[in-house]
């Protein structure tokens, strides 16, 4: 009996849309009708005076029973108001097409990244900006790989942009045991993460703040041999040449190193696979790059939308119909009076 009755619940009502959501304002007017014709009957009905016997004459509650035809017609009425308001619901459902773009963010975690030059530090201002740039791409599987004198596969390329904001905020320095700058190294673990993807286009973004001082594979060659699989290449060189702040010495004064950028190499990586070399002087310099990445290497995802929807005025018609036959059985019965109808 429940699904019989639950389209008479509160819930049910409140959850469906409706299409002349403007007719449900004659719901008030039912009782009004009804007060209505009662006024006008009181006034125009005749009156018989009868003698009673004396005494009150005590009410007996049988006498409510001459309500029940007009509750039903009411009733009807409400049903069929309800149903000329065609209540429905619409089930959306939303595909992507389009292939998205395979990006692998090679960060570097060496010694170097601690300079302060770019606020907080080299690394921490590199992984802030990568953070807002992965949370602004749509359909795109991106990977992580982080290089020192050693470089690993963070993570795999993936659509879980959560799991890789957590994985870059992760990102620290000493993360890779061995010291030094193995860019070319770098270079080789994300082209093997790209080579095989079925991506409609290859992109390495490769941040680092130094030259190449380890690793086993030239990064020139490494270079052409991403090329040689399709991979574009953004080398992004970060931090300013020169005398930069390193920490504070034991006494509590600021320290100073000296500093330099391979630059020269940096952008003969970038024209070796067809991408483009930026320099990032500082934190808002480095945001800049990013956007302009974002904008040279914009997926196309498109949405198709499905809606689905469904009519339940046939619930309520039947109600409805159902209340106005037994109103009209009613008619015949004891319950009505004949000589007002």
């Amino acid at each position: 009996m429940a699904p019989l009755f639950d389209g008479l619940r509160y819930s049910t009502l409140a959850g469906y849309e409706w299409a002349h959501p403007r007719v449900l304002l004659l719901l008030p007017a039912v009782p009004l009708l009804f007060l209505l014709r009662e006024a006008l009957a009181q006034r125009w009905r005749g009156k018989l005076a009868v003698a009673f016997v004396r005494g009150q004459v005590r009410g007996h509650w049988s006498a409510l029973l001459r309500f029940i035809p007009d509750l039903v017609l009411a009733l009807s009425l409400a049903f069929g108001i309800l149903a000329l308001a065609r209540p429905q619901r619409t089930d959306e459902r939303i595909e992507q097409s389009g292939l998205g773009i395979d990006i692998v963010l090679a960060v570097d975690v060496s010694a170097s990244m601690e300079l302060g030059d770019l606020l907080p530090n080299r690394l921490e201002a590199a992984k802030r900006v990568a953070r807002d740039f992965v949370r602004g791409r749509r359909g795109d599987r991106i990977g992580l790989v982080a290089f020192a004198g050693e470089a690993y596969s963070v993570l795999p390329l993936t659509t879980d942009y959560e799991l890789l904001d957590d994985e870059l905020s992760n990102l620290r320095l000493g993360m890779v045991p061995a010291d030094g700058t193995a860019i070319g190294t770098a270079l080789g673990v994300a082209t093997n993460r790209l080579r095989d993807s079925p991506g409609r286009s290859h992109v390495c973004i490769l941040l680092s703040d130094g030259e190449n001082t380890a690793g086993n594979l030239a990064p020139l060659t490494a270079a052409q041999l991403a090329h040689a699989f399709g991979l574009k290449l953004y080398t992004i060189g970060l931090g300013r040449d020169g005398t930069v702040p390193y920490g504070k010495d034991e006494l509590g004064r600021p320290r100073f190193v000296e500093t330099q950028l391979d630059e020269t190499t940096m952008r003969q990586l970038a024209a070796a696979a067809e991408g483009q070399f930026f320099r990032a002087t500082d934190a808002r310099a480095l945001q800049r790059i990013f956007q302009r990445i974002d904008r040279l290497e914009k997926s196309e995802v498109r949405q198709t939308r499905y809606r689905n929807t469904h009519d339940y005025y046939r619930y309520y018609l039947y109600w409805a119909l159902a209340m106005w036959l037994l109103w009209l059985g009613l008619k015949n019965t004891f319950l009505t009076n004949a000589l007002e109808d």
